[in-house]
């Protein structure tokens, strides 16, 4: 079992940037799919960026302004968001998946941090 950890959030004016790091304990790998997810109030949860073992995917509303990475030496997880929108506001979750492929759908996630706060405005 996998625990994750997030923090990073806070508030930020349009066009601002921010940088979500995510702590993992556990037995992670490389080859585990990581993600980033969000869920605005009032709306589903949606997926924002995946990465395994070096190869990311993205939304196409995060494209060119958010960057995922990972540090697999220390298990974390980090989402890079610049030229912020008041849309990007949302609830962050950070999640894992051990096998299966790794898609933005989160449905697919088996474990999941508490989530962080992101406000735009």
């Amino acid at each position: 079992h996998v625990q994750l950890v997030e923090s990073g959030g806070g508030s930020v004016q349009p066009g601002g940037s921010l940088r979500l790091p995510c702590a993992a304990s556990g037995y992670t790998y490389s080859t585990d799919c990581m993600g980033w997810f969000r869920q605005a109030p009032g709306k589903g949860r949606e997926g924002v960026a995946v990465i395994t073992d070096g190869t990311t995917s993205y939304t196409d509303f995060v494209k060119g302004r958010f960057t995922i990475s990972r540090d697999n030496a220390k298990s974390n997880l980090y989402l890079q968001m610049n030229s912020l929108k008041p849309e990007d506001a949302a609830t962050y979750y950070c999640a894992a998946r051990r096998r299966g492929s790794c898609l933005l759908d989160w449905t697919l996630y088996e474990n999941w941090g508490q989530g962080t706060q992101v406000t735009v405005s």
